[in-house]
């Protein structure tokens, strides 16, 4: 009996249809009870390869999975699940992948009845992909692909009850899920989906077939997640999309990018970015919304690929080299200071050294803030991939090493600017190379590293850049860490509820007529008691004093009084717990 039930296998030609519209799906959140009674008390794994995508969807994995009640862990070796989320768009992604799965050989066989291995995401949509991974590691147990995501759970459930492997992707269009849960991995930033797939079809590209056609999400489930997101305290939120630039087009309503970027942006969130763009979609509204709104950060990820127009053609990118100048242009000239990150490939099939030389002078007139490079890495299934190529690796190798100099000048010649100016920091905690150290991003997403105090993660700081290291900075606080905290505090403290309710009860406390009354009352009855002490009026003092006596009572017997009393003790062990942390 085989051991391996192939539900459905990738297929090319179904990956590149555009013909069915995609449906806006709610995703079921039913947990079957043989995964239930699985779930409790284990433990998960992700390891996600590639693009900030990918980790959304790793988010979203951990959500069904914590449904089933298992509880995620960093340490792989006492996970019960693990759960290979992977990346198909240059051939060292896929590398590391199998090197990951053979990780977990020995775990799988001394425990064969119990643990779970998976892999999932973009490499498992390219033909060929599955079958390989089943036959030379035969220990994997489920393999599924981007559109199964919202399937995890019914196929742990196939798994647990056939006693079998299983695989199934499917290939195709693609549909937009709502009601996705999730489980963040940070809790200062956050990604939102608000598109799926790719149209462009770019000739080196897999992404169209892996991650189907392009679907916008519902305006307002992106705005309500977004919502959601600043009520929770979230400081930064990047949109995602494979073309965000696109968003919108399949509404044939006139609903595009800048308008859900505006309506974004109006939620108050602190941060706001935003990738990927493609040049060709990038419009004038775009711009306008990004200038008019400080929140909107002022960096654009803008994929070059590469300088020369003919390769630019080859590659299926829909525009030219002076298109993409004139696009360079227009954004410094309506948002000043703007950043300006690529991305480029070196080596396309054919590329000649003339057109080589187009990128290097592209990239000495842009003068990039940053810039991800890579060699040229062929895709099965790729019009580029069919193409002849007669540029030996060499020469390859050699004009990435000069195209690396040139985006080195550039970015120099941006951080040299910075040394001796104080910018906004986002902290995203102690620094990974040096614990003795915060580090965070400046609005143009350049790193800055500095001394303080790990409880100002979170919080946005003025930071002084006093050395300048090309690719990071060094940098000095610029006021006092208490400070910060008790201005962040007070911000935080006045939306809890407890303390909502207090100020709420205390403005009854202080409004209310009949309150205002009493204390009036109570005040003129003061002030005959000492008028009649000094006079020695023994009588009427003691008139007076049983009059004050009978308005005190009433006063503090006031329902009103009472609710501004309680909402006091309410609210007393919340500013205890502030105190101590202080402290």
């Amino acid at each position: 009996m085989a051991r391996t039930d192939y539900l459905s296998l990738p297929d090319m030609k179904k990956a590149r249809s555009r013909v069915k519209k995609a449906e806006i799906v709610s995703a079921s959140l039913e947990v079957p009870p043989v995964v239930k009674a699985y779930g409790k008390g284990r433990k998960y794994f992700i390891k996600t390869f590639g693009c900030q995508g990918n980790v959304r969807d790793e988010e979203v994995l951990g959500g069904f999975l914590e449904l089933a009640g298992m509880s995620r862990t960093e340490d792989e070796q006492e996970a019960d699940l693990v759960l290979i989320n992977t990346c198909a768009v240059r051939e060292n992604a896929e590398e590391k992948v199998y090197g990951e799965i053979g990780k977990f050989k020995a775990k799988h066989y001394a425990d064969p009845d119990h643990f779970i291995l998976g892999v999932c995401g973009c490499m498992m949509q390219q033909e060929g992909v599955a079958e390989k991974i089943m036959h030379s590691y035969p220990y994997v147990n489920l393999i599924f692909g981007t559109h199964n995501i919202p399937n995890i759970l019914k196929l742990i459930e196939g798994h647990l009850k056939r006693k079998k492997d299983l695989v199934q992707i499917i290939s195709g269009e693609g549909d937009v899920f709502e009601n996705l849960p999730s489980t963040r991995l940070d809790n200062v930033k956050a990604f939102v989906n608000i598109s799926y797939g790719c149209d462009k079809f770019c000739t080196y590209c897999i992404v169209p077939y892996t991650r189907g056609r392009e679907r916008s999400r519902p305006l307002k489930d992106i705005v309500a997640e977004c919502q959601e997101l600043v009520e929770e305290g979230f400081q930064e939120i990047t949109l995602l999309g494979e073309n965000v630039n696109s968003y919108g087009k399949d509404f044939h309503d006139g609903t595009n990018f800048a308008t859900c970027l505006k309506q974004v942006a109006e939620t108050g969130i602190p941060r706001l970015r935003f990738m990927t763009s493609h040049p060709w979609d990038f419009s004038s509204d775009m711009l306008d919304v990004i200038a008019a709104y400080p929140n909107i950060m002022k960096c654009i990820h803008l994929p070059l690929q590469s300088g020369n127009s003919e390769i630019l053609a080859k590659m299926g990118r829909r525009y030219t080299r002076e298109g993409y100048l004139a696009l360079v242009k227009e954004i410094r000239e309506k948002i000043p200071g703007c950043a300006i990150t690529t991305d480029i490939i070196v080596g396309f099939p054919n590329e000649t050294e003339e057109q080589f030389e187009d990128t290097l002078t592209l990239c000495q007139e842009v003068r990039y803030d940053a810039a991800f490079t890579f060699l040229y890495s062929p895709r099965k299934g790729t019009p580029a991939a069919a193409m002849v190529d007669d540029v030996p690796a060499e020469a390859k190798h050699e004009r990435f090493n000069r195209l690396l100099k040139v985006i080195e000048e550039g970015v120099m010649s941006h951080s040299s600017q910075m040394v001796g100016k104080v910018y906004d920091v986002l902290v995203d905690g102690p620094s990974k190379k040096d614990p003795s150290m915060l580090s965070g991003y400046t609005e143009s997403n350049k790193l800055i590293n500095f001394k303080g105090p790990a409880s100002l993660k979170g919080l946005i700081v003025p930071v002084k850049v006093i050395e300048d290291r090309a690719f990071s900075m060094i940098g000095e606080l610029q006021e006092d860490p208490l400070i910060l905290l008790c201005r962040k505090l007070s911000s935080t403290l006045r939306k809890e509820e407890e303390v909502i309710a207090f100020f709420q009860a205390r403005k009854a406390f202080l409004e209310d007529a009949s309150l205002l009354e009493l204390r009036s009352k109570m005040e003129d009855a003061q002030k005959r008691m000492m008028s009649c002490a000094g006079a020695g009026k023994d009588e009427e003092y003691q008139k007076a004093k049983k009059d004050y006596s009978s308005f005190k009572e009433e006063y503090d017997s006031h329902p009103v009084t009472e609710n501004y009393r309680s909402a006091q003790e309410d609210v007393l062990p919340l500013l205890k717990k502030i105190g101590a942390f202080l402290q």
